[in-house]
């Protein structure tokens, strides 16, 4: 059963993390619906880590969500102990609260700046927003991480795994070991992901983190992520230092290509429930779009995402290959 302050974390209703904080001297802002900014103010504040994490910009993946309210509610008690400048954004409010993955449209296909298509979306309002309070929030400042946590709709080889865009940070990827994440994709291109974009337009150094499976409000099994939670409380409380003195390495991955579906002839050569990273062998056929075909290169690839059933210009899945470590 949910506490009343992760019910009122889901709406995007922080009252009673501003008071906290704003008691223990923390300058407590809400730019927006859904998204809360704790900052130290005073000379040393600029030199402090600052930390976004972003949570339920798709709605039906809850657990990150139940989480963090378990966290912060927590942190609430001592809130002098964060040492970081903390932003915490509950992205799509509206399908949260139905129960629904979106309203109109996957938001996290609608990170850019130069967005062409789905501009009368609900979502791509939404993105608008978040982006431009992500911007405000790194503005000016050096020390930047996103975490953006989510679930996986399917079954996965490896239940907890991250993408990684921009250049490889091995600090960063080690960090991400010791927050139980198994496996780590090293995405060098740009994407219309929200981690994407606050990585190549805003410098900070992001993931998305995929944290098991979907699974219903109130009813998600936390245990499964002990040592995330950990991981994420120690940041909260020690900045960058937690990023210390870590042993645990995860599989690291690149990847060598994305599945866009470019028109409804888009087809998968397999299932679309297929699990995540799935192995497929050198030359094989994975995806055809009328005359177009997806094949796997020279050494074998692995699935992530698979999905043909996204809109016409949407990635439908990516393709990955073991990185040389």
């Amino acid at each position: 059963m949910q506490s009343d302050f992760c019910t009122n974390f889901a709406r995007g209703d922080f009252s009673a993390l501003a008071s906290s904080f704003e008691l223990a001297g923390f300058n407590v802002q809400q730019p927006l619906a859904g998204v809360v900014q704790i900052c130290e103010d005073g000379e040393t504040a600029s030199a402090r880590m600052r930390l976004l994490i972003s949570v339920g910009v798709h709605g039906d993946e809850t657990a990150p969500i139940e989480m963090m309210a378990l966290l912060l509610e927590e942190l609430a008690k001592t809130p002098q102990q964060l040492a970081v400048d903390l932003m915490v954004m509950v992205g799509n409010i509206d399908a949260i609260a139905q129960a629904k993955r979106f309203i109109d449209v996957d938001l996290n296909r609608l990170f850019t700046p130069q967005r062409t298509q789905f501009n009368n979306a609900q979502e791509a309002q939404r993105a608008d927003q978040l982006m431009h309070a992500a911007t405000q929030f790194f503005d000016g400042h050096q020390n930047k991480w996103h975490l953006d946590l989510h679930t996986a709709i399917r079954a996965s080889f490896y239940p907890t795994f991250a993408i990684v865009p921009g250049k490889h940070n091995p600090a960063f990827v080690s960090w991400l070991g010791s927050a139980g994440i198994a496996a780590a994709v090293l995405n060098p291109q740009a994407s219309v992901t929200f981690s994407s974009y606050t990585c190549k337009h805003l410098g900070a150094v992001s993931c998305t983190a995929e944290l098991g499976r979907i699974g219903e409000m109130g009813k998600n099994d936390l245990s499964q992520f002990v040592a995330t939670q950990a991981a994420l409380a120690a940041l909260l409380r020690s900045g960058l230092s937690a990023t210390e003195n870590t042993d645990t390495a995860p599989l690291v991955f690149r990847v060598a290509q994305e599945l866009i579906k470019r028109s409804e002839a888009f087809q998968l050569t397999f299932d679309g429930n297929t699990q995540n990273f799935t192995e497929f062998a050198p030359n094989a056929l994975i995806a055809t779009d009328g005359e177009l075909t997806y094949v796997v290169g020279a050494e074998p690839e692995y699935v992530l995402f698979p999905n043909p059933s996204v809109r016409v210009g949407l990635r439908a899945g990516l393709m990955v290959v073991r990185a040389v470590e």
